[in-house]
């Protein structure tokens, strides 16, 4: 059995001393997730993240919510299904990376607060965390460049983010605001206030600044955010096939 660690002496399928079972590899544009699976436990991840796992894990395609939680995912720009993948046959381990160069990161759910993520933020996570879908108001849906579902993470575990380009950690202190350019939203707590608006007044000034929705949160709360805009890379590169560049 072709294993990802040196000697089967060296893996140890109990959480190490700070209570991780997983590392990342190859941190900033290539992250690579590496998780440790003890005999019968499960993981589940974005469809497609698995690169390599032992031959004591089986991948499966699951609907989680059923149906009707596919199609909100769906709606919301994920795909239908996740991959789960469960060490049937004793422990093992699997490497999952997310489709685009990015980075990823983890959150602990402790079943007090839920967490929003943008349609290409879901990664992974623990058997425990239960995702859904949630129908924001028609002003948010219409306008956030988002649509009018967005992914819903809670319960308790582990949920693993990733991003396109570094993820960075808005700590909005109570009271304060910050603005987000939508293109490079990651996740938020549910629980903390935004709002979504223009960038710019004026439709004129919101075409030559480049900008189209901003959202702007109220602390207290954590924002995670991404270093680039994929709906601005995807424009570039449209730009640059269309002039030759």
């Amino acid at each position: 059995m072709v294993e990802f660690f040196a000697d089967k002496k060296d893996f140890n399928p109990q959480p190490s001393q700070d209570n991780k079972n997983y590392e990342y590899l190859y941190r900033g544009a290539f992250t690579m997730l590496q998780y440790r699976l003890r005999a019968g436990e499960m993981v589940k991840a974005e469809s497609d993240a698995m690169v390599a796992m032992s031959s004591t894990i089986d991948v499966e395609g699951k609907l989680e919510g059923g149906v009707l939680g596919g199609l909100g995912r769906m709606l919301s720009g994920e795909k239908f299904f996740f991959q789960t993948l469960t060490a049937r046959r004793g422990h093992g381990e699997v490497l999952m990376a997310p489709v685009v160069p990015g980075d990823i990161m983890d959150l602990q759910l402790d079943d007090r607060t839920s967490y929003l993520v943008q349609k290409d933020g879901f990664f992974a996570a623990t058997n425990d965390v239960v995702i859904t879908t949630k129908m924001q108001n028609l002003a948010k849906g219409l306008f956030s460049g988002e649509g009018f579902f967005v992914i819903r993470v809670s319960g308790t575990g582990t949920l693993f983010v990733s991003s396109y380009g570094a993820i960075h950690t808005l700590n909005i202190p109570a009271g304060e605001e910050m603005i987000v350019d939508n293109g490079h939203l990651v996740a938020w707590p549910e629980n903390i206030v935004y709002t979504i608006e223009k960038a710019a007044s004026g439709w004129i000034s919101s075409l030559t600044s480049g900008e189209g929705m901003v959202c702007r949160f109220r602390g207290p709360g954590k924002v995670l955010i991404q270093t680039r805009n994929p709906q601005g890379f995807g424009q570039w590169v449209k730009q640059s096939m269309r002039t030759g560049a």
